[in-house]
């Protein structure tokens, strides 16, 4: 019997786990021979949904959609797929912040014991984890290297986030953004937000020029002969995803050009599965090697 449209995974899920996986590879690969200690960091490690939720005007009866079977059982699956790989990381990190699914991911250090002294399970929020780990230390001159992953439930990455991993200049980024999960359906075709909405999205991007990216405004007179600002949501979801891609240029000196939308079984994408590396140096090939890999 088939599952009902609302259970989402599938192909889509699929996707993301192929390709990060691949890349895993790939990056060890490249950096066999480089002295550097290289650290895998997944930031939403356990169901990947439990940092404090939006309030209440944010939320979309599709979160609750989300919290099905196939969905916690790919966001489980990528630190497994991390773990699994021919050639092990020297650190991995996984942040959750609910204590009881951070105990669950303790449990990989008895399926993996091998690798059990390497493994890091943290229990914290991930915006205020990976802010602190990105600024503790000069990633740089301390030979380190990272590949983080961020998949987030929805709206829970901020770009000041995005912006401290850009900083240390040694992180390549693999970024789930939520582009109908999360800001496309919180763009009314009017422009009139409720009370709160936009300064979520101001947080999410980093800056508020996205409202002119995505509206066009006009001015009309009213009924009493008054002038009149009208605004007119004109972003699908190739602008919105254009417009992302554009901000991570702004911080990042490599950003793939070719992120993946990723649909659901009613062909509505759900999320965009970007990559930047912040490396100006070893971040050219990873641009090549993360583009290839991105290919539909």
């Amino acid at each position: 019997m088939k599952e009902p449209l609302q259970q989402f995974g599938g192909d889509w899920t699929d996707q993301k786990l192929q390709r990060l996986r691949e890349y895993l590879i790939a990056y060890q690969k490249v950096l066999e021979d480089q002295p550097f200690k290289l650290t895998y960091i997944d930031a939403f490690a356990g169901t990947g949904y439990n940092t404090p939720k939006a309030s209440p005007e944010y939320q979309s009866p599709l979160f609750d959609d989300l919290a099905a079977k196939d969905t916690r059982a790919f966001l489980d699956g990528s630190a497994r797929i991390a773990l699994q790989i021919p050639k092990p990381f020297d650190e991995y990190i996984f942040v959750e912040q609910d204590a009881e699914r951070c105990a669950e991911l303790s449990k990989l250090k008895t399926d993996f014991p091998a690798l059990a002294l390497r493994i890091k399970p943290i229990n914290d929020e991930a915006n205020s984890y990976l802010t602190s780990l990105c600024k503790s230390f000069n990633w740089l001159r301390a030979g380190r290297r990272a590949v983080v992953f961020l998949d987030p439930f929805g709206m829970q990455v901020s770009w000041t986030t995005i912006q401290a991993i850009a900083q240390t200049q040694a992180i390549d980024l693999w970024l789930l953004f939520p582009l109908g999960i999360g800001v496309n359906r919180m763009l009314p075709k009017s422009g009139q937000f409720p009370p709160g909405r936009r300064k979520r999205l101001d947080s999410m991007f980093g800056e508020p020029d996205w409202y002119s990216a995505f509206y066009d405004t006009h001015t009309t007179p009213s009924l009493f002969g008054e002038a009149e600002e009208i605004a007119v949501k004109r972003a699908d979801s190739s602008a919105i995803s254009s417009y992302f891609v554009k901000r991570l240029k702004t911080i990042f000196p490599h950003v793939a050009e070719n992120p993946l939308p990723l649909f659901n079984s009613s062909n509505c994408p759900l999320y965009l599965l970007c990559f930047a590396a912040g490396n100006q140096t070893g971040g050219k090939i990873a641009k090549r090697i993360a583009e290839h890999i991105l290919k539909p």
